[in-house]
């Protein structure tokens, strides 16, 4: 698999510095994080609508889409709030190998 992410968190890197006029990410980092994260819930949601139809159809293209934007635009909140996809993929390293019940049990512990 190509490095894709990491290509993709260059991008969403520079565009800090972008004319918000000519990028869409620099003008989704200006209006703040409150934006972000309405596009984010309006991707999510766009997602669960898609995969519904998709369980229906059997077709998945629109689901795979619709997922590319939420990820899409969850990294732009990782880099917006300065983190990156490598932090996240540290996160899920950590939690290999141990049950989701322990996990979300020790979370729920601190």
């Amino acid at each position: 698999m190509s490095d894709i992410i990491g290509q993709l968190s260059k991008i969403l890197e520079a565009r800090k510095q972008a004319d918000p006029g000519a990028s869409y990410v620099s003008g989704l980092y200006q209006r703040g994080t409150n934006h972000i994260l309405e596009k984010i819930g309006e991707e999510a949601t766009e997602l669960l609508i898609a995969a519904k139809d998709a369980e229906q159809s059997g077709q998945n293209s629109e689901m795979i889409h619709e997922m590319a934007d939420l990820w899409f635009h969850t990294l732009v909140l990782l880099a917006h709030l300065g983190e990156t996809p490598h932090d996240l993929l540290n996160e899920l390293q950590r939690r290999f190998g141990t049950s989701g019940l322990v996990e979300k049990a020790n979370r729920d512990n601190v």
